[in-house]
């Protein structure tokens, strides 16, 4: 069987389980999930053998550190997928939600109400909490799950596949609404780009190299989730002792993930003051220094390793403990230079002025932006959305992390009484 064939009759199974959501009902898709979250820690111990034999695949592969990080799981990342899951069946249910309603002058009764996709097609690389985030989500949203992992994460996602089919399998709910889409051969990822009319949405979701392939590529419809140069502005009317934390947190929480921050900017005015403070603390955690030559000056003054910023480190995502340093003259300056090298992803600023907040909102282009708070709570957990399906950096439809509503589009519903149009 062809590799298009393949995802064709994939994507055809899963629409035909997906009837099975929408008529279950909305308690019927929560009990889905809660019996996928006590599924996945049942089942623990197999879930983290798999995960081993892909943890030492990869380290004899030579996955660097933040892949690694990416792909590992633990009995707490576990737990904490299974709390997603729960979190997510808590949620309200996002089917069936009148967003507008009229009577017309003929009679006729528009209804405007939110309704599934239907089939909708995963594209990420390494982490396998994402084969189970996106899972739940589309289950609960209504639609069937078609997902196309990394061959890095091979044994882990079948497994956990696997377990979220059985929890399935006594309820209502068909199994065949999770459906993974083998990945030892990487043209099966281009067969689901181009499944349009069997497909009706992708969603990418991993490296800037990922999604731009994705995007480019792909014929069936797209929800551009997006790379991570995250940046954190220190203003002149910084409280430092909000500023130190937030930074380290920023860049040193999980280096690995999107919403860590990969630039530092510090007003001119309090650089003096700042600088030794921030740039002693990212030494002692071990964060490799890329600095302007003002921040160069003060790291070389405190016997702090660092090298001068290139042109190329000010747009790299680096995922691992590297962050770039810079001193800029005011406030318009950082968004200046937010907006040139920026991923529209996450952009926080410390400050205690309301005025200089406001205008950093105004000038900051992005998914999320963070005021006296780390970059790290752009994410759909932390934001109360239970899991999360990826972060959005695009305009359309949706933005920022994407949960229930946004795994949703719209019906208009005409009720009339014999009308016809003249």
């Amino acid at each position: 069987m062809s590799n298009d064939q393949l995802v064709a009759d994939l994507a055809d199974r899963a629409r035909k389980a997906s009837k099975t959501l929408i008529t279950a009902g909305y308690s019927k898709r929560q009990g889905a999930l809660l019996a996928i979250a006590d599924a996945l820690e049942a089942n623990m111990n197999e879930i983290l053998a798999a995960n081993d034999l892909d943890i030492q695949r990869g380290k004899a592969n030579g996955l660097n550190s933040s892949l690694l990080d990416r792909l590992a799981l633990s009995p707490e990342r576990i737990k904490d997928i299974a709390s997603g899951a729960r979190q997510v069946a808590a949620l309200d249910d996002p089917l069936g939600i009148v967003l507008r309603q009229r009577t017309l002058s003929n009679g006729l009764k528009l209804t405007q109400v939110t309704v599934p996709f239907g089939v909708i097609g995963m594209v990420y690389e390494a982490r396998p909490n994402v084969t189970v985030d996106a899972a739940v989500i589309l289950l609960m949203s209504g639609n069937a799950a078609l997902l196309r992992g990394s061959s890095s994460a091979q044994a882990s996602n079948e497994v956990l596949v696997k377990v979220m089919r059985g929890a399935l399998e006594a309820g209502e709910i068909s199994s065949e609404v999770i459906q993974l889409i083998p990945s030892s051969d990487r043209d099966t990822t281009r067969a689901l780009l181009h499944a349009r009319g069997k497909v009706d949405l992708v969603i990418p979701r991993g490296s800037a190299d990922l999604i731009r392939m994705v995007v480019d590529d792909s014929t069936v419809p797209t929800i551009e989730t997006g790379a991570g140069v995250c940046h954190v502005y220190i203003d002149k009317d910084a409280d430092f002792a909000k500023a130190l934390p937030i930074v380290i947190n920023s860049k040193t929480h999980r280096p690995s993930v999107c919403n860590a921050a990969e630039t530092l900017l510090v007003h001119r005015e309090i650089a003096s003051e700042f600088l030794p403070i921030v740039l002693k603390e990212l030494n002692q955690s071990g964060v490799i220094l890329h600095c302007d030559q003002a921040s160069l000056e003060v790291a070389s003054s405190l016997s702090i390793p660092a090298t001068l910023a290139s042109e190329e480190n000010w747009s790299t995502e680096y995922g691992v403990l590297e962050m770039n340093v810079a001193v800029v003259p005011d406030l318009d300056s950082a968004a200046t230079h937010i907006l040139k090298y920026g991923t529209n992803h996450t952009e926080a600023i410390v400050t205690q002025s309301s005025q200089s907040a406001e205008r950093f909102i105004a000038l900051a282009d992005c998914a999320a932006v963070m005021v006296n708070a780390s970059t790290r709570f752009t994410d759909g957990q932390e934001m109360g959305f239970g899991a999360e399906i990826g972060i959005s950096n695009q305009k359309l439809h949706a933005r920022g992390p994407m949960g229930l509503e946004q795994m949703t589009t719209t019906t208009w519903i005409v009720r009339g009484d014999g009308q016809i149009r003249k």
